[in-house]
């Protein structure tokens, strides 16, 4: 028996594919941009809304982003947090009792903050409950600088077709800013609106669950 048959060096054309899979895996690795999931505040239905809280998130947030008045994004990869008193809700349809809500309790990295907002069933109308959180979201807003520009998301459960949902999504996007402008005096232009339907349900939640409808806000 020779001694080459002992070799198990991979024969010429095994070695090329090989060193050329290499070169690809490497080349991907480096030139893939790194996503990194982003914190959102989470309020449950009920819970106040401190307005240093609001501006301390949405005036954090200097990414630079889309702001075209409903347009599409790309998905992106979401971290949901929670505080003593700023939690993930299991439903927005039982009310929580109220809470304070001490800013040194808000992450430092947070970019986004996501409120239950109540509309009427099947539509863009804002139900009273959601008011007094608006209302303190609209107070953190006039802490921002003057020319702040604040992005409104809308976002549903996925009952329903998908192109319903991404509609009745911006509809109530809107609706939020109209009550924003109209109620709080705040400048149009500094609102933007975009709707995602049911795209972008909350981590480990059930597509279907309640805790997906709500409507979440961003600074730029």
């Amino acid at each position: 028996m020779g001694i080459d048959e002992f070799n198990v060096t991979p024969k010429e054309p095994e070695m090329t594919r090989y060193l050329s899979t290499l070169a690809l895996a490497l080349a991907a690795a480096f030139l893939t941009p790194q996503v990194r999931a982003e914190k959102v505040i989470v309020y449950r239905e009920g819970q106040l809304v401190n307005p240093h809280d609001v501006a301390a998130v949405l005036g954090h947030n200097t990414r630079s982003i889309r702001l075209l008045d409903d347009a599409p994004a790309a998905p992106t990869p979401t971290k949901y947090v929670a505080a003593a008193a700023v939690a993930l809700a299991k439903t927005s349809a039982r009310p929580a009792a109220p809470a304070a809500a001490a800013h040194d309790e808000v992450p430092a990295d947070a970019s986004a903050l996501s409120l239950p907002v109540r509309f009427a069933f099947d539509s863009t109308e804002i139900l009273p409950a959601a008011r007094t959180q608006l209302d303190a979201l609209a107070d953190g807003i006039k802490l921002l600088a003057p020319n702040s520009i604040i992005t409104v998301e809308g976002h549903t459960d996925a009952v329903g077709t998908e192109a319903y949902n991404l509609e009745l999504s911006r509809g109530r996007a809107r609706a939020v800013r109209d009550y924003l402008v109209q109620r709080h005096g705040i400048d149009a232009a500094r609102l933007k609106t975009v709707g995602y339907g049911e795209s972008r349900p909350v981590e480990d939640a059930d597509p279907y669950a309640a805790v997906n409808r709500r409507v979440q806000f961003r600074g730029s």
